[in-house]
């Protein structure tokens, strides 16, 4: 068997395989509601093979969206709709997971493939946006934020922990924190985006406060049989953003407070120059590499990883411990399938469920071949 198709045990959860669906927003909920476009492009990779499928960033408050569109969990109505998602993907062998996230200074603009600007002040759609201090984001994203207080700070964590207890209550089995990406949580961490001087800015420690409280919040609320994860912005790859010291310190502190799966990301703290090197296969293996081994803390990543061969290497090489997909998915959601085949798995179409590997195997086993 391939590492790839090797089980993967998070405190009392077990994925069948390696392979892991990334969150990707869709911008298709209504009033933070999922619906049938969710169940339907969740389900399908759930029964294409994944390990894990991941729900999309969901707004832990209304002012937390990044768009009309974005899925939530800030009040009760919303967890029945993604408790029809988490139950399906359950059926077809997959963990369901989600992202909870607060968009910050990225919030209250339209969907990507109408501009992703900010909406006008005076759009009756509108609502007020936060973040660290009163700098906008940046590029497009011109509206001035209001600068967090004591008050406002506890009111983000005490939403994410809300939103993790209805998680649970919707039957999700792995919860994670957006700490990625330029949204608020990951805005905290960066000099770029945080030039407060009070106790959550200046130093390392105090930017990290932010991400460690709503950590510590979530843990409480979470159940203790059920892991934890963090998508963190580990560098910004810039000289003045985050810098991946910093990260490695931080995940030691994460560790101890009880995450149990850092997904390695970028920290996109801005509009500024990065020297990200998308050109390079797997680019973000040597750092998630660094953490696992200093930490111990079981690690993912996805950018530049879309082949099985790819994906084989970085588990080989003790780099994660899951491989996580975004547009390869959406591209084939039977990555899983092809994979098996590409890796000389002995019967490939048992990745499948039953509906579908059934009529595959005979097929598969004969003179076809899936290209």
């Amino acid at each position: 068997m391939s590492l790839l198709f090797s089980p993967l045990r998070l405190r009392e959860v077990t994925l069948r395989n390696r392979i892991a669906i990334s969150p990707m927003s869709q911008y298709s909920a209504v009033e933070g509601r999922a619906g049938d476009w969710h169940l339907v492009s969740l389900g399908a990779r759930a029964a294409g093979g994944a390990g894990l499928v991941m729900v999309e960033a969901t707004a832990v408050s209304p002012e937390g969206r990044a768009t009309l569109g974005d899925t939530g969990l800030w009040e009760d109505g919303q967890i029945e709709p993604l408790a029809r998602v988490a139950a399906f993907i359950r059926s077809m062998g997959a963990v369901p997971g989600i992202q909870l996230q607060h968009s910050g200074t990225k919030a209250c603009t339209s969907p990507p493939w109408e501009g992703g600007a900010h909406l006008a002040e005076d759009n009756p759609d509108a609502w007020e946006i936060c973040g660290p201090t009163e700098a906008p984001f940046g590029g497009t994203l011109t509206r001035k934020p209001r600068a967090l207080d004591g008050a406002g700070i506890a009111q983000v964590r005490s939403d994410f922990a809300d939103a993790a207890r209805r998680a649970a209550r919707a039957g999700f089995e792995l919860v994670q924190i957006h700490a990625a990406h330029g949204y608020l949580v990951q805005s905290f961490l960066s000099p770029l985006s945080n030039r407060r001087t009070d106790e959550h800015g200046g130093s390392a420690e105090n930017r990290a406060r932010l991400l460690l409280d709503v950590v510590e919040g979530v843990r409480t609320a979470w159940p203790a049989g059920l892991p934890l994860s963090v998508r963190l912005g580990v560098s910004d790859f810039h000289e003045e953003g985050v810098q991946f010291a910093e990260s490695l310190a931080l995940a030691q502190r994460l560790r101890a407070a009880g995450v149990d799966l850092l997904d390695v990301s970028i920290a996109f703290s801005g509009p500024v120059r990065a020297d990200v090197p998308w050109d390079t296969p797997a680019f973000m293996a040597p750092m998630a590499a660094e953490l696992r081994a200093a930490t111990g803390i079981a690690t993912a990543m996805s950018w530049a990883v879309d082949n099985p061969e790819d994906a084989e290497r970085v588990l080989a090489e003790g780099s994660v411990d899951l491989v996580m997909l975004a547009r390869s998915s959406l591209a084939d959601p039977n990555w899983p399938l092809r994979a098996a085949i590409a890796l000389g798995e002995q019967d490939p179409s048992s990745v499948l469920p039953i509906q579908h590997g059934y009529w595959l195997k005979r097929w598969l086993g004969g003179s076809r071949v899936l290209r």
